[in-house]
């Protein structure tokens, strides 16, 4: 039996995947250790995962809008995203990071790191050690890396000319340089690390002999024929551990379910606007907050409850329609159970996640300050129009097939071997 290290961190839904997958190599006889910040230890216990804290790396000990790292709801353009990801997770704190993983590596014994794609640290400590390191992603890939996708970030739809695909090359190079600010800092780390320096921020993820995408071949736009070392690997999406359980309101209506980021992005103007436009229909609905905003931060009509937390597993069963950010679990989790979706989204990865629902037809995409009645009016469509239910039926069942055949700690296995 083999040692996995997981190394990851408070940046929402792909804490929960990663935990998972940790739980099915445990499950498997292996030895698992998961190395994240505080706020995660909870949702490790709730999985029966051992877990080991961030000590001089940074770290968040809740996960209110005050404790959230990043704020990137305050960027005003995607590359003052980029700095920020840069100075506060990637390469700022990559020596940190690194030490933290060295000091686990030394306690623990892995024979295999397992990090999230976004901590450059933990990756050069595997690479000092001379560890297996693979990467583990829950969503679609986000980095400029990957030859043939569409550049994340803007919802661009598959190259489908050549003209286009020069299009997407030009804005993944440029992307890619974006990220180049953050290598000064990346070699500081490598060099105090007794690493070589490198010519490129992305070379450290070639250490990487695995990058595993835990989500759906079906659902992403990427390559048919994945460029190696990346491998779909299915989703990995539950309920997180802060959950409690919360009954559908009773009555005929539709029932619609509102839910936006866990994280902190200044949600609460759309939040808002939905609750005005749910008040104008016949319509039951079940708004989730999450951990970051307060429920009683709402006037909700007399049709809709704000909650903070409610088991999304459980309200789909009964959903006509989910109404969300299109984070990357926001929008699968409701295609599998066949329930079609209006997306707002609001950055990160969503309006990819976004256009790639939209394409399937499986529902629509507004933009993140559309008004009570644009809102309205879009759900009316999605409820009477019956293609957007089944296209929805459609793509969910070619995801939960994936789900169905995941392997990431089969794909983790070979690695050690």
């Amino acid at each position: 039996m083999a040692r996995y290290l997981f190394t990851t961190w408070e940046g929402g839904g792909h804490v929960q995947p990663m935990l998972s997958v940790a739980r099915d190599l445990a499950a498997r006889g292996h030895a698992v250790l998961t190395l994240s910040d505080p706020c995660n230890a909870p949702d490790a216990a709730a999985l029966g995962v051992p877990f080991r804290a961030w000590t001089t790396a940074p770290f968040q000990t809740g996960k209110t809008r005050d404790q959230d790292r990043l704020k990137d709801h305050e960027a005003d353009n995607p590359l003052a995203v980029i700095h920020r990801l840069l100075e506060r997770v990637m390469a700022g704190p990559a020596l940190t990071y690194a030490n933290d993983t060295l000091a686990a590596i030394d306690a623990f014994g892995p024979d295999v790191v397992v990090s999230q794609e976004l901590l450059l640290g933990s990756m050069a400590a595997a690479e000092a050690r001379g560890l297996p390191l693979a990467l583990l992603a829950a969503n679609i890939w986000s980095l400029p890396t990957m030859p043939g996708a569409p550049p994340f970030g803007a919802g661009m739809l598959p190259a489908t000319s050549d003209e286009e695909r020069a299009m997407h090359a030009m804005v993944g190079q440029m992307g890619r340089g974006f990220f180049q600010a953050g290598l000064p800092d990346l070699n500081a780390a490598r060099a105090a690390l007794g690493l070589p320096p490198l010519g490129d921020l992305f070379e450290q993820l070639n250490v990487a002999r695995a990058i595993l995408l835990a989500t759906s071949k079906a659902f992403d736009f990427a390559p048919e024929a994945l460029p190696a070392p990346f491998a779909h690997v299915g989703p990995y999406l539950a309920d997180p551990a802060w959950v409690e359980p919360f009954p559908a309101p009773s009555g005929g209506a539709p029932l619609v379910v509102v839910s936006f980021s866990s994280l902190y992005q200044a949600q609460e103007p759309v939040l808002r606007a939905i609750l005005t436009a749910l008040g104008q229909l016949p319509v039951r609905g079940v708004v989730t907050t999450g951990p970051t905003i307060d429920p009683a931060e709402f006037a909700a009509p007399d049709n809709v409850a704000v909650v903070r937390s409610a088991s999304h597993g459980d309200l789909l069963k009964g959903a006509a329609l989910f109404v969300t950010h299109a984070g990357h679990g926001s929008t699968l989790r409701p295609l599998m159970a066949g329930v079609p979706l209006l997306c707002l989204p609001m950055g990160r990865d969503q309006h990819d996640n976004a256009a790639r629902v939209a394409h399937r037809g499986a529902g629509l995409t507004l933009p993140a300050d559309a008004g009570p009645d644009q809102i309205a009016a879009a759900v009316r469509r999605l409820l009477d129009e019956p293609a957007f239910k089944a296209a929805a039926e459609t793509l969910g069942a070619a995801i939960r097939a994936d789900e169905a055949a995941r392997d990431a700690a089969a794909a983790l296995e070979a690695l050690a071997a």
